[in-house]
């Protein structure tokens, strides 16, 4: 087996997390399996540098003594907020000779600079995925994943969204069982899909100020497969169904029916995910009631159906009917 090199850029205002994240996972991996990866880290000119919460890093060596890699790692962090001329001007001409690019957070900021995300679909910390759309047009912003993997580049979201791309990544090298043996020692969950929401539905939506609406909330996603429409939800909160259906959009920004759909949806694939329930099963047990309401709800909101949104994701084995 071929040791491979993982290189991480620093830069003063670096995101602490997002670098010691997959550093830890791509560590354990070599813990696991010595001779799988060789780590390290770069600065421009090899000195220490600052991250955003004030801590102190010392890198192995400058960039311009690093050999090209197998993975190249771009973090992210507040000093991607004015890109430094000479570190995109380095990753513009480094990028394209390593085997895997691969962004955390706001990496894809500097990825995109250097114009290595152009013509790729790629992801950004959900506060940020206007702005790389907006200033790179030539990227395809997908704002929901917690990462996204296009070809040899890999772009993740949010700090801890690092972590489920590098477990990803050592899945694939090493295999499932390494994986989870890093990700056991961790103490996180082996693979959270990448297209995963970077909002659960109790996250997307507001919290609603007052008790009953809060309560409401709260039903539905104990309650999936019960009866949720805005009559049977107005009743619960005792309000006549216009008065709840107005009241639920000024407080939570979205209408009940759409909060329905996401909470749903988040079960659904949550028992396809994580049980050896069947599909007719998961779709009774989610409220659409019928495997067929449930595939048109996969399909509009995903494009994909639970059969293949299962086989893609789920490590549980599938129970069959005798």
């Amino acid at each position: 087996m071929a040791q491979r090199t993982v290189l991480v850029v620093l830069f003063d205002g670096v995101q602490s997390l997002d670098v010691t994240g997959p550093v830890e996972v791509f560590t354990g991996a070599e813990t696991h399996t010595p001779g799988s990866y060789r780590i390290r880290t770069a600065s421009l000119d090899g000195a220490a540098v600052r991250t955003s919460s004030g801590l102190t890093v010392v890198p192995d060596q400058a960039l311009a003594d690093a050999s090209d890699p197998h993975i190249l790692l771009v973090p992210g962090g507040q000093g991607t907020r004015r890109p430094d001329p000479e570190l995109v001007a380095w990753l513009r001409a480094h990028g394209p000779r390593t085997g895997r690019l691969v962004s955390v957070c706001t990496g894809a900021i500097l990825l995109a600079a250097a114009g290595l995300l152009d013509g790729h679909r790629a992801t950004t910390h959900w506060a940020y995925c206007e702005k790389l759309a907006r200033d790179h047009p030539a990227v395809d912003v997908d704002p929901d994943p917690i990462y996204v993997r296009d070809g040899h580049v890999a772009t993740s979201a949010g700090v801890t969204s690092g972590i489920d791309l590098a477990l990803a990544l050592v899945e694939e090298d090493l295999g499932r069982d390494v994986a989870l043996s890093v990700a056991r020692h961790l103490v996180v969950f082996l693979r959270r899909p990448g297209n995963q929401a970077q909002f659960s539905a109790q996250l997307a939506a507001q919290t609603a100020q007052r008790a009953p609406l809060r309560e409401v909330q709260q039903w539905i996603t104990e309650h999936p497969e019960d009866d949720l429409s805005v009559e049977a939800l107005a009743a619960r909160a005792t309000l006549s169904p216009r008065h709840f259906a107005r009241a639920f959009q000024a407080e939570t920004g979205t209408t009940p029916g759409r909060y329905v759909d996401r909470v749903r949806l988040e079960h659904a694939r949550r028992l396809l995910e994580d049980t050896g329930e069947g599909v007719e099963e998961v779709s009774r047990a989610s409220g659409y009631g019928t495997p067929e309401a449930m595939r048109r709800a996969f399909l509009k909101a995903l494009g994909t159906t639970p059969a293949e949104y299962r086989r893609r994701f789920s490590p549980a084995p599938v129970r069959r009917p005798h």
